[in-house]
């Protein structure tokens, strides 16, 4: 399939072998995540959220940036909710413009969410700008990840961006199924990794970080 606008942006044409690489292998892995259906994709988003939440850094967090789902990824919703009814703040990304994104509190995720660009959920406007600085973990979408840490996006560079105005101690939770876990994603020097990857059946601590 032709990969999808980037979930929050087009995706554009890379240059060389690498960027023909990385589009062959999204297409791949979101091949793969929209063949799961019915029971399969239930349960597996049922056993993501589990291991999710049971993580300490998600339960200590005091305020946590999620996005909305989109297309066959992961359903987000669950998580929010549980997320405002254990007390931690919850943000979720607004496109501003090229590579550029910014958080905004939500509350109340059927009115404080309207479709955006492509018709994916994203804050209204006039909610709380939500500081960078203030965010303890980052649940991060992505087409592919590895084990290393190493992360797909969908071709907008949107989180690559963000991510680097979080504190160094933020932690970046890469959530997706492990349909969606590659040997190697391939990297170039502006794409950032996550700390762990979280899957259906696992959490892998990766060490793409210096230890914080």
């Amino acid at each position: 399939m032709t990969p999808p606008a980037d979930r929050q942006g087009v995706a554009g044409p890379g240059d060389g072998d690498l960027a023909a690489a990385k589009r062959r292998l999204r297409e791949q892995a979101l091949q793969r995540r929209d063949a799961m259906a019915g029971a399969q994709r239930l349960a597996a988003d049922e056993a993501l959220r589990a291991r999710l939440v049971a993580l300490p850094a998600v339960a200590a967090a005091a305020t946590i940036l999620c996005f909305a789902s989109f297309r066959s990824e992961i359903d987000t919703m669950p998580l929010i909710d549980w997320c405002l009814e254990h007390g931690i703040a919850v943000a979720l990304p607004r496109i501003i413009g090229p590579r550029h994104m910014e958080a905004f509190a939500v509350t109340d995720p059927k009115s404080d969410l309207l479709p955006g660009r492509h018709d994916i959920p994203e804050p209204r406007e006039g909610l709380a700008l939500v500081d960078p600085a203030v965010i303890d973990v980052v649940i991060v979408p992505g087409s592919a990840f590895d084990r290393e840490g190493g992360r797909m996006g969908y071709g907008g560079g949107f989180y690559d961006a963000f991510l680097r105005r979080l504190r160094p101690d933020a932690r970046r939770i890469g959530i997706g199924f492990e349909a969606q876990l590659v040997e190697r994603v391939p990297r170039e020097a502006h794409d950032l990794c996550v700390d762990l990857v979280v899957t259906e059946s696992r959490a892998i601590e990766t060490a793409c970080r210096p230890a914080r």
